[in-house]
């Protein structure tokens, strides 16, 4: 795996939604370093990733309330273990879930597997609301995907919260994760 500081040159066999996402941050005068990998959707993968990047690694979680009315997407540390009755009195919601796949398309144009806070872009009527780990944003840079699970990204943490998310019109809640067992 190699680390590159810049968008892939032959586009051709990318999707549309990768693309977008080197678009708006090269608009945005966003440094970024990518790197291209196998799907990762197995550990040894994402540790391999990890190594390369050398970024805080997160788990992104794409959650909703039992009446599916309430969207979230919860970016954690990759290490701490989620705890739903935790987070849901920090956010007033009695009753949290994994999201339907349907809504994780149809709300970020992202699947399983490629969850990230690139997919906000997509969120043009603001369904889903940014839950961040406190811990998450203590790193210099942060890892993710850019909506495909095929290639990564290393972009530093202020850049994402203080020039992205306001570009995507998207605030952040922040919360504690206690994570301990």
């Amino acid at each position: 795996m190699e680390l590159f500081d810049k968008r892939p040159a032959d586009t051709g066999k990318r999707l549309d939604k990768e693309i977008r996402v080197y678009d708006l941050l090269d608009r945005l005068g966003i440094p970024y370093f990518r790197t291209d990998h196998q799907p990762a959707t197995t550990m040894e993968v994402c540790k391999e990733i990890d190594s390369v990047l050398e970024a805080t690694i997160c788990k992104n979680l794409f959650l909703c309330n039992r009446q599916k009315t309430q969207f979230y997407l919860l970016m954690m540390p990759a290490d701490k273990p989620f705890k739903t009755k935790e987070l849901s009195s920090q956010i007033n919601s009695a009753r949290l879930s994994f999201a339907d796949e349907s809504y994780m398309e149809e709300f970020l144009d992202i699947l399983p597997g490629s969850v990230s806070v690139m997919g906000l872009m997509n969120d043009r009527d603001n369904h889903v609301r940014l839950l961040v780990d406190e811990d998450v944003l203590k790193g210099e840079y942060l890892g993710c995907h850019p909506c495909v699970n095929t290639s990564s990204l290393k972009i530093r943490t202020a850049d994402v919260f203080e020039i992205f998310l306001k570009e995507v019109h998207h605030d952040i809640t922040v919360v504690h994760l206690d994570g301990s067992e």
